[in-house]
């Protein structure tokens, strides 16, 4: 990334300043969200067993057809984690509520919402609507098959924001917390110790538990020991 962006620099298409603006937002806003959502996803995968295991399968006959290497391309071809993951960021958005200033009247309906007006936007409630998702409460991947996806309102998920303002390092942060995923589902047995029914969560900029969020961590015995 920095590479890319000094280059910009050198074609005179961006300031050091804005080189920093950019490193700036991965680093600050990359970093917590992506280690939050990581929290939950593994959360919900020791709770599910069944989900878990499916995940394993997935990663280990990706790695026996890659040569036991994590590739790009690799992670890119993990269908089912993918939708893991999406629906982890649906139950769990790491930012779950963002905040607009219209520039300009806005009409909603029969409602007018004017000019300068501080509108703030619950991404949280959204993803638990029962008008757009069946039993809400449900951690379910195959919400995000391509056919249960392909007539859903574009704006009733939005783990990474939307329209112009979305999150610009959103498939960076897919593919961290995919490669993080994979390798610990890989490498060992996940087993709840707190459940997530049972926490409160902390009114922050980024979603987390008001309390500690554990999970027992066993390790894989494999038949050879290099892998």
């Amino acid at each position: 990334m920095l590479d890319l962006l000094i280059a910009a620099s050198r074609d005179g298409l961006m300031t050091d300043l804005d080189i920093q603006e950019e490193v700036d937002t991965f680093m600050l806003e990359g970093h917590d969200t992506t280690a939050m959502g990581l929290c939950f996803i593994t959360a919900l995968l020791a709770e599910h067993n069944d989900i878990q295991d499916r995940v394993r399968n997935e990663v280990d006959t990706a790695l026996q057809k890659n040569e036991q290497k994590y590739t790009i391309k690799l992670l890119q071809d993990l269908p089912y984690l993918d939708r893991c993951i999406k629906e982890a960021l649906r139950l769990y958005p790491s930012v779950y509520f963002i905040s607009r200033i219209p520039a300009e009247d806005v009409k909603l309906q029969t409602y007018l919402v004017p000019a300068g007006t501080f509108l703030h936007l619950n991404i949280y409630g959204v993803h638990r609507d029962s008008n757009f998702w069946s039993n809400p409460e449900v951690f379910d991947p195959d919400r995000f098959l391509p056919e249960k996806i392909r007539n859903r309102h574009p704006y009733s998920y939005l783990p990474f924001s939307g329209g112009p303002r979305n999150c610009i390092g959103q498939r960076f942060a897919m593919l961290e917390m995919k490669a993080m995923i994979a390798s610990l589902i890989h490498n060992f047995y996940l087993e709840p110790i707190d459940y997530l029914k049972n926490l409160r969560m902390q009114v922050d900029f980024v979603l987390r538990p008001a309390q500690p969020l554990r999970v027992k961590f066993i390790p894989v015995c494999k038949t050879n020991a290099s892998l």
